[in-house]
């Protein structure tokens, strides 16, 4: 009863196309949950995914942080575990880490390793890849520079890949944020989609953009208003 009562006191035309200082307006308004909802970006891109050079996957430093405590593993040994420990990483191991993953520990968001590591880290593949948490060079999870990997990763550095259906989603922070870093946020976000756009994306690569709360009804956005 209270999920349809809070339906029905939604506000705002999720049918039209709202500058982007209106849609994160609209979707704080309507974060009325009980705890601080997550704010979501959708971005429609036109790729198909099933092809090698239209895949989509990058990092992205949020300037305003996710909001969110995140749960750093770092898969080293010796110097560079130590460094990895000292930047604030909350789990770190070698062999024995990887063993605890392969029996099904996974209380972690994101997994680190130095490159001499991949040999181990490659057991991991069945059980890391489908949840997209898979060590890769390309989004600076694999690294000899662990302690910074991890500084970006705790200070709000997210990973995005595009899903089967060309659409990207992503946390970008709280409810409880300023309007201002919603706002540098989303654009972070879309410029770092537009630097990552692959080589085989034909025709409109960006299709459509919505932003919603955890409870919350999506609200289309107007790519024209980030540029502003």
């Amino acid at each position: 009863m209270a999920t349809a009562k809070r339906i029905k006191a939604f506000t705002g035309d999720r049918l039209v196309t709202h500058p982007v200082e209106a849609a994160v307006k609209l979707v704080k308004a309507n974060a009325t949950a009980k705890f601080d909802e997550s704010v979501e970006i959708a971005v429609n891109l036109g790729v198909d995914p099933r092809h090698a050079d239209q895949q989509v996957r990058g990092v992205v430093a949020l300037p305003s942080g996710t909001g969110r405590d995140v749960r750093v593993a770092v898969i080293a040994k010796d110097a560079k575990a130590a460094e990895a420990t000292a930047a604030g990483a909350d789990i770190v191991g070698a062999e024995d880490l990887v063993e605890r993953i392969q029996g099904g520990f996974m209380e972690f968001d994101r997994v680190i390793a130095t490159p001499d590591m991949m040999a181990l880290v490659g057991r991991l593949g069945k059980v890391l890849g489908p949840r997209g948490l898979m060590p890769n060079p390309r989004v600076g999870t694999v690294t000899p520079n662990v302690a910074q990997a991890v500084k970006d990763a705790k200070g709000g550095s997210i990973e995005f890949r595009t899903e089967k259906t060309g659409i990207i989603h992503a946390g970008i922070g709280k409810a409880s944020f300023t309007d201002e870093a919603l706002l540098a946020n989303v654009k972070a976000m879309v410029d770092a989609l537009n630097k990552a756009k692959p080589s085989g994306a034909k025709g409109t690569y960006i299709k459509r953009i919505s932003l919603s709360s955890t409870m919350g009804p999506g609200f289309k956005v107007d790519e024209a208003s980030l540029k502003a």
